[in-house]
């Protein structure tokens, strides 16, 4: 079996049970629920305790259950088609000269990191059409220049 094919699996029992993300989420526990849904649409891994909460959930096989439990292949062809994620993509395209130079201001050369990082989704009530607000909190990771010596710094911190 391929990971794609134990994602819709996956899929195929969240529609026929008509359970929702939180519920899933839940049952699997440890985690956000941006990285439990992610590694159930096959774009992370679940520790195996959780990989065990899911197969239990789901029904799954032993080596099913243990495939959650794998580094997947991660990304998507680029750019992407579906609205709503190219959306956060143009997000990047725009905005995304801006926030290199304000972190790199701030902070000094080097990036923000995709792998030290916490994500949080939450829906803001308002009168014209609720808010999606998401939170993204990643350790800023310095550049590290080789065969530095002497004086010279061996990491992008900020210089004073």
């Amino acid at each position: 079996m391929k990971r794609t094919d134990l994602t819709e699996k996956l899929l195929d029992i969240k529609r026929e049970k008509g359970w929702t993300w939180k519920y899933i989420c839940e049952k699997v526990g440890g985690y956000s629920e941006v990285l439990i849904v992610g590694a159930i649409l096959g774009q992370m891994k679940l520790t195996k305790p959780q990989a065990a909460n899911a197969g239990e959930l789901f029904g799954l096989s032993k080596s099913e259950t243990a495939m959650l439990n794998e580094v997947p292949m991660r990304g998507m062809p680029m750019p992407p088609t579906d609205p709503l994620i190219y959306r956060f993509f143009e997000l990047v395209m725009v905005n995304g000269p801006a926030w290199k130079a304000l972190i790199e201001e701030e902070y000094g050369d080097g990036i923000m990191s995709a792998i030290d990082f916490d994500m949080v989704m939450e829906r803001l009530p308002n009168p014209k059409g609720d808010r999606v607000k998401i939170t993204m909190s990643g350790k800023f990771l310095p550049y590290k220049y080789y065969g530095a010596s002497g004086n010279v710094p061996e990491y992008g911190f900020k210089e004073g």
